[in-house]
């Protein structure tokens, strides 16, 4: 499609080769933009933002918009996202708050129509919002994390990889890798299996998370203790190692 006559983009913005832009698209000072990526019709892209190769923005979208916190002071902030991103209609992704800060996107991203993205959050690889996923600031997404529709999600919250969470979910405390959750608010069920199966876990690796899982969540035991008798019990595996440290990590504590 190229360039459409009616875009208008910013003199200092740094366009890769097979870049296209849509109609009435803004582009604003200071973006780059990688190597074959789609921007639709009537998107904004913030100044300051880096948008990787191969990426699809749809109709509407709002990449790199300053912060809504009420603390942003106009200072220089950046947003990173990194290659292979579908970013849906109507999406919001807002750049960090304090001077330099930034937020962080990785890569083979689904964001699906209306999703939010705020402020210094930090997202991992192929992570997929479902249609209105609503995150505050600094929220922490790690790899593979998927999470559905109409779900908020708490500044400062967690989410461990390879975990989902059930659509108008209200998620105040940190989920833990590898685990489905669902609920207002969101508690922890059991691992997310067809997650482990498509990342191809094996049935000795999923075995032992849910032993660990059910000494953590259905053995009434606090969570030190239940670390404790984890730690003792359990092969140290890598994804044993990676749910503990998760835990011993988190400051709002883990959802139940």
């Amino acid at each position: 499609m190229g360039i459409h006559k009616t875009a208008i983009i910013s003199k200092d913005v740094k366009l890769a080769e097979n870049v296209s832009v849509g109609p009435y698209t803004v582009i604003n000072g200071n973006a780059v933009i990688g190597a074959g990526t789609e921007i639709g019709a009537h998107c904004v892209i913030g100044e300051f933002t880096t948008i990787g190769k191969d990426c699809k923005i749809f109709s509407g979208a709002i990449v790199g918009s300053i912060s809504q916190d009420k603390k942003f002071d106009e200072k220089r902030s950046f947003l990173e996202i990194g290659n292979n991103n579908i970013i849906r209609e109507y999406v919001t992704i807002n750049r960090g708050t304090q001077k330099d800060s930034k937020t962080t996107v990785g890569n083979n991203c689904l964001f699906m129509a209306y999703s939010h993205i705020a402020h210094d959050c930090k997202i991992g690889d192929k992570v997929i919002l479902a249609n209105c996923v609503t995150l505050a600031g600094y929220v922490e997404l790690e790899d593979g994390v998927i999470i559905g529709g109409l779900a908020g999600v708490h500044q400062f919250v967690r989410i461990g990889r390879l975990s989902i969470i059930g659509g108008c979910s209200k998620v105040v405390q940190d989920i833990v890798p590898y685990s489905m959750s669902d609920g207002h608010p969101a508690k922890v069920y059991t691992i997310n299996t067809i997650g482990l199966d498509r990342a191809g876990f094996a049935d000795a690796q999923k075995d032992s998370l849910k032993r660990a899982f059910k000494i953590i969540f259905s053995m009434k035991l606090n969570t030190k203790n239940a670390l404790l008798k984890v730690e003792k019990e359990l092969v140290p595996t890598k994804e044993i190692t990676i749910l503990i440290d998760f835990i011993k990590s988190a400051e709002r504590g883990i959802a139940r």
